[in-house]
């Protein structure tokens, strides 16, 4: 098994267990750069922002609110902002990007903090609002829901985490009875929240094999990823529903 230790903060052991996708460990990666040939531009950072989606740019402008200058990033400042508009993977204009990332991200408190502001508000909120909008009570949960918006997105285009959700609520008709605890209303029906996940993993998982946005589909990335479904599946498995100190991601 893999362990992830961490403190008693559910929200540091899901940023923690989708670290461990992201990067191999359950470190923070605030100085992680690299080109994935995605589709995407450069993925960096604690959570995979990109210079070709828009979030890469939103970290650099959060730097700037934060200490009033784009630092190092000012040189290719305007061609990081026509990229992230354009919603391209270019690298041209923009060649020394993981040069800088990798610097402020190492020793750089004020550029840790943007990361952390941004992941906050594009993924790790959205992901808290969805659960509590469900009704969802179980770490493990807005554990699974956090790594989609992570991965997928929190928005509502075909593969996002919030049409996943949709997705999900639609396949239930009737009652479903479970173990977790706790019931969500679906459709007006009572349906059990571990029940729902199962669910959720499976609609995510087909998603990952099978994306519909062209934009996702680059490399086959995504179809390589399905352990992002299939250790929680695991964590499922071992009734593992709320956390405070150790959660065993995948069994041998």
């Amino acid at each position: 098994t893999t362990d992830a230790a961490m403190c008693g903060c559910a929200k540091d052991i899901a940023i923690k267990i989708t670290g461990i996708y992201e990067n191999g460990d359950t470190d923070v990666h605030y100085d992680y750069c690299e080109n994935l040939d995605d589709g995407r531009g450069f993925t960096a950072g604690i959570a995979g922002f990109c210079s070709g989606t828009g979030d890469g740019w939103m970290v650099i402008e959060e730097y700037k609110r934060l200490t009033g200058s784009y630092g190092d990033f000012e040189s290719m400042a305007s061609a990081l902002e026509k990229d992230a508009t354009d919603g391209s993977d270019s690298t041209s204009g923009i060649e020394n990007y993981c040069s800088v990332w990798e610097k402020l991200g190492k020793s750089d408190k004020n550029f840790q903090q943007a990361q952390d502001n941004i992941r906050d508000q594009l993924y790790y909120d959205p992901a808290e609002q969805a659960s509590n909008t469900l009704g969802a009570r179980l770490d493990v949960t807005q554990g699974q829901l956090f790594d989609t918006a992570i991965e997928h997105g929190a928005g509502d285009d075909a593969d996002g985490m919030q049409a996943l959700i949709t997705n999900t609520n639609e396949s239930f008709d009737s009652d479903q009875s479970g173990d977790s605890g706790n019931t969500l209303n679906v459709n007006g029906h009572n349906v059990d929240e571990i029940v729902w996940l199962k669910k959720f993993i499976e609609v995510r998982t087909a998603d990952l094999k099978n994306p519909k946005e062209k934009d996702n589909q680059g490399g086959n990335y995504w179809a390589q990823t399905t352990y992002r479904t299939e250790s929680y599946s695991y964590i499922i498995d071992q009734k593992e529903y709320m956390w405070t100190g150790s959660v065993k991601l995948i069994g041998n």
